[in-house]
């Protein structure tokens, strides 16, 4: 059957590509923080929606790039289930498009997986307008090179994305969040010797000397959990956790028009460390958030984030001109170069959203 919605995506890349004329992908436009500055015509993603097939049974869904997320996780909650990345939305007019473009995962991140590991397949258009299907719809399709997972978090630069198969997962029984007053490195040792426990943790935040945990599961392993890590019981912790999830929390709505949002991601024992600004700990200790103060030092950020195992990001800010992310060492960026060249030889799609020359 023919999708006039996805026709006309297509006829637009293909006249772009004809034309060399630069197309910035866009669908809520949530996310147009993120990354470098990009020039070109607006195309819209917005119209390729729907969710095309969900099988609550068998924890699967496909739905098009375009759908609302908020219309996905509304669908997924009627049935007792959920998208275990916890995906951030910045925005009601998210797309599950966006979200895997731009590969972010929220607070459940290293206790679920990452939107690249709930991936089964994607349908997308490539740089010359051709469709393209990569994955499939069913747990058990994994064969050679994951493509599918390779367009998570590519922000549109090799592909406009518009269909996309999920594997879900059963909300947990019971959750419940704990608050501990502790010192930034306890913030660090205590999630790491949990980690090695089986205890039911599915987030941890640490800001302004407070300690966050959410447990997630059954009844009786949430209660034995909580007698373990002790601590208060947090009253509104779906509240707490959403805010962390969207930013709309106090640490990053404090931060000024003019300060940069750093994103680190470290090894999570990676020890506290001053870097000029004030910081907000997730992941138990494997993400970092930094607002940039004066001392902040561009290099020297970047320079502890590698000696840390990891990369940094300017996440936010008024600067997207140069480079946002970590610089790639050669044979990686050969690699992004070919793959560009591969899915769009006319460098028509996102052009520099990442990186200047990709």
């Amino acid at each position: 059957m023919t999708d006039p919605a996805l026709e006309a995506l297509m006829g637009r890349v293909r006249t772009a590509a004809a034309e060399r004329q630069p197309l910035v992908i866009r669908g809520g436009g949530t996310k147009a923080f993120f990354g470098r500055d990009v020039s070109g015509e607006i195309l819209d993603t917005r119209a390729v929606s729907g969710v095309v097939a969900y099988e609550p049974t068998e924890l699967v869904m496909t739905a098009r790039a375009g759908t609302p997320l908020s219309e996905i996780e509304a669908a997924l909650e009627q049935n007792g289930q959920m998208l275990g990345f916890e995906p951030p939305h910045y925005g009601a007019q998210g797309t599950l498009g966006g979200a895997i473009a731009s590969g972010f995962s929220g607070p459940r991140r290293p206790y679920t997986g990452a939107a690249r590991d709930f991936v089964l397949g994607v349908e997308l258009v490539d740089g010359v307008g051709e469709p393209l299907r990569f994955g499939g719809r069913v747990m058990k399709n994994v064969a050679g090179f994951d493509v599918a997972r390779l367009m998570t978090g590519a922000l549109g630069t090799l592909g406009v994305l518009t269909e996309i198969s999920l594997r879900c997962l059963p909300r947990p029984a019971c959750e419940t969040t704990l608050v501990r007053d502790v010192g930034a490195d306890d913030a660090i040792w205590l999630p790491n010797e949990w980690g090695g426990r089986p205890l039911p943790l599915s987030g941890t935040c640490y800001h302004g000397g407070r300690l966050y945990v959410r447990l997630s599961g059954a009844e009786p392993g949430v209660t034995a959990a909580r007698d373990a890590i002790g601590g208060e019981e947090f009253a509104d912790g779906a509240s707490f956790w959403s805010s962390v999830r969207d930013h709309s929390h106090s640490f990053f709505a404090a931060r000024r028009d003019d300060a940069s949002l750093w994103r680190l991601s470290v090894k999570s024992t990676a020890p506290y460390t001053d870097l000029g600004g004030e910081q907000l700990i997730e992941w138990g200790g494997a993400l970092r958030w930094l607002i940039a103060g004066e001392r902040t030092d561009a290099a020297r950020v970047r320079a502890w984030a590698k000696a840390q195992g990891g990369h940094a990001s300017i996440f936010r800010g008024p600067e997207r001109a140069n480079n946002v992310f970590q610089p790639l060492p050669e044979p990686l960026r050969a690699i992004h170069a070919r793959l560009k060249v591969a899915f769009d030889p006319q460098g028509i799609l996102n052009p520099g959203r990442m990186y200047a020359e990709l």
